[in-house]
């Protein structure tokens, strides 16, 4: 979007987490010939990349760090030769400021935002070989009737559209605008298309519903021209009402409701009393409903909780409390008849 670029090409690039008990050097002495060698070769790349973008704006820029990589990768920068050269001549002054992504896990792993966008990237499928966009099913706007979930006849739609205007607008607001709002534009952008294309469509006022966006996409599927013509926004819709069918979507709030009382916890007790209220919600596979917590969403839970905790005291309590939650969290992943990739991964 205007205001958010990624770089997915680095995303696998984090910060070495300290081992147990804080051992390694402390983050202020830290330099680049310290890390291992796969992360050395990623902070330089990271390093080039930058220069060359910086290099397609202009900019002569000023760095500042906030974590221990981000100090290296700042330094790096400064001491760059091209960068050097570039700001002799750069004519844009800019302030960049690098931000290590572990200093602030609860926020990658919470559940606080209402935005359509993030819940559009966390709930559908990823497109292969892409890490910042997804597959959206596309057999509705077909006579292809399939209950199918993985159809693979038909290709999959995405979220990037650069040629569409409309789509363009509607992905910006489903980034800037509070989830209500940007359904309700998702609608709208809709409405507007089917008119131009003289579609029979009935204008309703309230809520909006997937279902009542899948009646308007519907409108469009018999029609090969009205279909290429807006081709881009019919994938962002049919985004939306994946998204806000998807079970996910509706844990989504059971999620927020846990981290709340979690905060509320965790200014009253420790965190062995917390871990212990966390344990018999850890159920295997045979015995969960699907509103129950998978595997994986423990895992996103623990990341949460103790991100949220910071130091923590530890003790004998602890320990045994800690041991308890390994134990059902190990007897849950046994009895998995399929590992999702994640726990594939941690395995």
């Amino acid at each position: 979007s205007a205001e958010l670029c990624l770089l997915p090409a680095l995303a696998a690039l984090l910060p070495a987490l300290p081992g147990p008990g804080g051992s390694g050097p402390g983050p202020a002495e830290v330099g680049l010939s310290d890390l291992p060698a796969e992360l050395r070769v990623a902070v330089r790349a990271l390093v080039g990349d930058l220069d060359a973008l910086f290099a397609v704006f202009g900019l002569r820029e000023e760095n500042f760090a906030v974590g221990a990589l981000s100090r290296i990768v700042a330094a790096e920068l400064a001491s760059y030769a091209p960068a050097r050269n570039r700001k002799r001549t750069a004519a844009n002054k800019a302030s960049v400021v690098f931000v290590d992504r572990t200093l602030d896990l609860a926020g990658a792993v919470g559940h606080h935002g209402d935005n359509l966008a993030e819940k559009i990237l966390s709930v559908l499928p990823k497109l292969p070989g892409h890490k910042t966009d997804v597959m959206v099913n596309m057999v509705e706007l077909t006579a292809l009737q399939t209950t199918d979930e993985t159809c693979s006849i038909i290709a999959p739609g995405c979220l990037a559209q650069p040629n569409d205007p409309a789509a363009k607008a509607l992905w910006e607001s489903f980034m800037n605008l509070k989830q209500k709002e940007a359904v309700m534009e998702a609608r709208r952008h809709l409405v507007e298309a089917a008119s131009r294309e003289n579609l029979p469509i009935k204008m309703s006022m309230g809520r909006v519903t997937p279902e009542q966006l899948s009646l308007y996409i519907q409108l469009f599927r018999n029609n090969l021209k009205a279909l290429e013509n807006h081709c881009g926004l019919l994938q962002l819709v049919l985004a939306t009402v994946q998204t806000l069918k998807h079970p996910q979507t509706s844990k989504w709030d059971n999620f927020l409701a846990f981290e709340r009382l979690l905060l509320q916890t965790i200014g009253e007790s420790e965190m062995p009393s917390v871990l212990n209220q966390l344990l018999p919600m850890i159920k295997s596979y045979n015995e969960r409903t699907k509103d129950d917590y998978t595997c994986e969403d423990f895992f996103v839970l623990l990341v949460y909780m103790y991100a949220v905790v910071g130091e923590i005291k530890s003790g004998k309590e602890l320990d045994a409390a800690e041991e308890k939650v390994k134990k059902a969290l190990v007897k849950a992943i046994c009895d998995e008849p399929e590992l999702p990739p994640l726990l594939q991964k941690i395995t």
